[in-house]
């Protein structure tokens, strides 16, 4: 529907006999333009006119899977990833871990086969995943050459910070 279609209304009576027709009105909404507001209120003779533009939706709570004993605060979340680090390191592991929250992929797509599987070689630089951070889709790639011992994420699930992804056996 066009503008042209549109009729103005004649003037609008408020509480206390305000008055404000659709020319007024009008030019409120292009005042709120010029001005770049958001928000104008007027109250004249008992008429309430408020004005919005460009209202802020909602923002989307984002709920994710809790890790299992996730540590309270950055300096055990530190502690956590050492003492992983440390166990696979006894087993002549080297980690993988996420470097931020997302959602993580496997492959390229959902009909493509995994970028790795367990007892695949890896080069350094090689692409590992990808974890999808707020529509961004980040390639996590190995940083040592090795073969893959373990992956400890399941395709399509949500992981953390610091959560373990991939164990790799270095070459020796």
């Amino acid at each position: 529907m066009s503008d042209k279609n549109i009729k103005a209304p004649g003037p609008v009576e408020g509480a206390m006999s305000g008055k404000i027709d659709y020319d007024e009105i009008r030019k409120l909404v292009g005042l709120l333009e010029e001005k770049n507001l958001s928000v104008f209120e007027l109250e004249v003779e008992g008429l309430k006119v408020k004005i919005a533009r460009n209202a802020p939706a909602p923002v989307p709570v984002l709920v994710a899977a809790p890790a299992p004993a996730a540590p309270a605060t950055p300096e055990e979340a530190v502690a956590a990833e050492a003492k992983a680090q440390a166990i696979e390191a006894a087993k002549g592991h080297h980690l993988i871990t996420s470097p931020m929250v997302g959602t993580f992929y496997r492959a390229p797509d959902p009909t493509s086969a995994p970028f790795v599987d367990i007892g695949d070689t890896v080069k350094k630089g090689q692409t590992l995943c990808i974890i999808e951070a707020m529509k961004l889709m980040n390639e996590i790639e190995a940083d040592v050459d090795g073969t893959i011992a373990e992956i400890y994420v399941e395709n399509a699930k949500p992981v953390e910070f610091g959560q373990k992804l991939f164990a790799i056996l270095p070459k020796s």
